[in-house]
């Protein structure tokens, strides 16, 4: 049902290029609202990250009025606008498949059934989710019963829970992470349902699941959904071998104080690469070397079997990535043993400099503590001096690369093997 309620926000906060798509549409006559998580956010005193619309119009229809737009995805087509350094998703409202009445020639492929703001906002997860707000004629759009949970601080999902997570299992990992990021409760049918139904995310998306266990690390405190996630058994089919951390009271201390200090210092949220480095050191200090001055080798950590089994089958992680971390907890021994760097000729000390894992091994010192403040500070700055010469040493070897490809000889092409050949036959 419409409300006249305008977000607690000043219209400054609602981005000028989101109203501009919005009021572009609504200038060709289709209906268009700024939806999901911005308008939670907006509503809750955050500013939003992202802006998202949904419109009336189809994906060929917004190519054609919107400047800068292109239309993307085969399975869900919806359109990207290019703004600057930003990056905006135009929808068309959707409805469920079950609600369609044709026959089955006439069904669209893909998740393409397009349908009214009403039944675009009862099929998404959750209610508070599922507010439209009109920026330009002032107005909110509550159908599934968002505001009321919103004002209560209540995450519910819209629909039956069982079937809504049996119908996307990854909705248990976005659940648990939006109650921990807005500080909401979980409505106690679904949390009955996310625990009943935790099983089902052993079948879920492997690329999908990444994407929540990094959404997770960028928490505040990313320590308390992860002990959630135990509690409530999702954590032993999401990611089994992280699960056994809390087997044991010692590995679980040692465990969550790490993770409860992954942005006590300072780390890109943006990386992957940061953000995976912090709770595999986590895993690394609560399972197999609690400590932290003892060697390790990177070969080791990678063939080590729940560690790799952790990497790369549970958290998704890319193969440069679990070099790169596992480099970095390598390098610690090398950190430690500055007088020993400082022996060293200019050459052998531009490779210990230019080693791609040096900043992230840099950060794991930091929340190892193997590294004083005298002895962090002369790695930082012998790093960024020399800087512009790794860079320009990079800048070299992608060259000679690329140069390398270029000069690499052809084959010659066997004659038979060209279209329309034929072999002469003798007699």
């Amino acid at each position: 049902m419409p409300h006249n309620k305008q977000p607690r926000l000043h219209p400054s906060w609602i981005d000028t290029h989101a109203l501009g798509i919005v009021k572009a549409l609504q200038k060709n006559d289709f209906e268009t609202y700024l939806v999901g998580g911005c308008v939670r956010d907006l509503l809750l005193g955050i500013e939003p990250k992202d802006f998202d619309i949904a419109t009336t119009a189809h994906p060929e229809e917004v190519k054609k009025i919107i400047h800068k737009s292109y239309v993307i995805g085969k399975r869900f087509r919806l359109v990207l606008v290019k703004r600057d350094d930003q990056q905006f998703e135009v929808a068309t409202f959707r409805k469920d498949i079950k609600d369609f009445e044709g026959n089955d020639q006439e069904l669209p492929s893909g998740d393409n059934l397009f349908g009214t703001a009403e039944e675009d906002a009862n099929r998404r997860d959750f209610t508070i989710n599922a507010l439209f707000y009109d920026p330009v004629g002032n107005q909110l759009l509550d159908y599934p019963g968002g505001l009321p949970d919103l004002e209560s601080g209540v995450i519910r999902m819209i629909g039956e829970p069982t079937e809504r997570l049996i119908e996307d299992p990854i909705r248990i990992l976005r659940a648990l992470r939006l109650a921990h990021k807005i500080e909401f409760t979980i409505d106690p049918n679904l949390k009955t349902a996310m625990k009943a139904q935790s099983k089902t995310l052993l079948e879920a998306a492997l690329p999908r699941k990444r994407e929540e266990f990094l959404k997770l690390l960028r928490l505040k405190d990313p320590a308390l959904p992860f002990i959630e996630a135990h509690d409530l058994d999702i954590l032993k089919f999401a990611a089994p071998t992280l699960d056994k951390v809390y087997e044991s009271d010692e590995s679980l201390e040692i465990f969550t104080r790490y993770l409860q200090a992954t942005h006590d210092k300072a780390l890109d949220r943006n990386s992957p690469v940061e953000l995976f480095g912090i709770l595999v050191l986590a895993y690394i200090r609560a399972r197999i070397s609690k400590n932290p001055e003892k060697p390790l080798k990177s070969k080791d950590l990678l063939e080590h079997p729940e560690l790799s089994l952790l990497m790369k089958d549970e958290l998704g992680m890319f193969k440069y990535e679990q070099s790169l971390v596992t480099k970095a907890i390598q390098l610690q021994a090398t950190l430690a043993r500055r007088p020993e760097f400082e022996r060293k000729g200019e050459r052998r000390q531009m490779a210990v400099l230019k080693n791609e894992s040096l900043p992230l091994a840099m950060k794991i010192a930091g929340r190892d503590f193997t590294l004083s403040t005298g002895d962090w500070h002369f790695w930082l700055n012998r790093y960024w001096e020399a800087l512009p010469k790794i860079q320009s040493l990079r800048e070299d070897e992608k060259a000679q690369r690329r140069s390398s490809r270029r000069r690499r000889p052809r084959r010659p092409r066997d004659p038979k093997s060209k279209p329309g050949h034929v072999e002469k036959v003798e007699g």
